[in-house]
């Protein structure tokens, strides 16, 4: 599995019940090479200007990510899993999008510190 993959994981539900989901792989963590990653979804209601990022059909990368419908990628939306909960990858975005996620995260974490 390699970062800017997008892979399927089972994630809670609000019922508490777990469903398969897609997500992007964005980071390898040390020191055991679990995956930092952000959840993806088709409700772009919950759109974060300046900070998620939508994949739409007519962008170059949607066909390679894999996913069926246009997404909102949730910046705000992470988590670090184990490898071996993830159930397999369904494509990849491009390596442009996978750096300007990192850049939008790191960004967001560095800004207004005191």
């Amino acid at each position: 599995m390699k970062e800017g993959e997008v892979i399927l994981t089972p994630v809670p539900q609000a019922d508490g019940e777990p469903k398969e989901r897609p997500a992007i792989f964005l980071r390898e963590m040390p020191p055991y090479r679990d995956m930092l990653v952000c959840g993806v979804s088709t409700q772009s209601h919950q759109y974060v200007k300046d900070f998620d990022e939508i994949i739409s059909l007519t962008d170059a990368d949607f066909e390679s990510s894999g996913l069926r419908a246009k997404s909102l990628i949730r910046l705000g939306f992470l988590a670090v899993l184990p490898r071996h909960r993830v159930l397999g990858s369904i494509g990849s975005i491009s390596a442009e999008r996978h750096k300007r996620l990192l850049r939008k995260l790191s960004d967001y974490l560095v800004t207004n510190l005191t």
